[in-house]
């Protein structure tokens, strides 16, 4: 079983809210992946057109979700499985000034370590703890600018693909427009990937999944 991933992050496209190019270009989509700061209306209108489900994370400007949220699951902490593939989500940016929707490296790496046990006995199991982390922002000195204080990435992350050794991290936040700028790092097994502003994913079933 493969799982293709429509992953969108940051910028809202014209041609997005399209129907027709919709579902010539992503037909075979089977799920919606926001990494964050999107909002409500073309989520849903894209999960809608296609009809797939949605995951997301917000992102550090998507504070309007408390009233007007997107129809979807929102992955913030918690492990959620889609047939024999996990993901797991982290919301917001670094802290850079009062916003709702931000963490200090600190306040991250605390909720990574509430989940470190978990993750732990997932990766003893199958070699891995998730098949896909979600997340607004990039690891530390991963796609991130270190020199932008509101764009640098989260050491927590960092920690948490050493640890949980995830198949993917997937993210948003940093803008993609500059050619030379890196989109897809390996780091220790895990596969990290800009999606900004769209990207599909092909994720192959894994293989204890197809032993069971």
């Amino acid at each position: 079983m493969t799982l293709k991933i429509l992953a969108v992050s940051d910028v809202a496209l014209p041609h997005m809210q399209d129907a027709t190019y919709l579902q010539r270009t992503f037909h075979d989509v089977d799920l919606l992946v926001s990494c964050g700061d999107m909002p409500a209306s073309y989520l849903d209108y894209i999960s809608s057109v296609l009809n797939v489900c949605l995951y997301f994370v917000r992102g550090n400007h998507d504070e309007n979700y408390i009233e007007r949220r997107p129809g979807g699951d929102d992955l913030h902490r918690r492990i959620v499985r889609f047939g024999p593939f996990s993901f797991l989500g982290f919301e917001g940016s670094i802290r850079y000034n009062r916003g709702r929707v931000q963490y200090t490296d600190g306040e991250m790496f605390a909720y990574v370590l509430r989940l470190v046990p978990r993750l732990l006995v997932l990766r003893s199991i199958r070699g891995y703890s998730v098949d896909v982390v979600v997340a607004h922002s990039p690891p530390q000195s991963i796609h991130d600018i270190p020199d932008d204080r509101a764009h640098r990435g989260f050491k927590a992350f960092r920690y948490l693909m050493a640890w949980g050794r995830p198949r993917y991290l997937l993210h948003g936040h940093v803008d993609t427009w500059d050619n030379r700028q890196a989109v897809e790092t390996a780091f220790r097994g895990t596969q990290v990937i800009n999606v900004n502003p769209v990207r599909v994913i092909t994720l192959e079933q894994p293989d204890w999944a197809a032993q069971g």
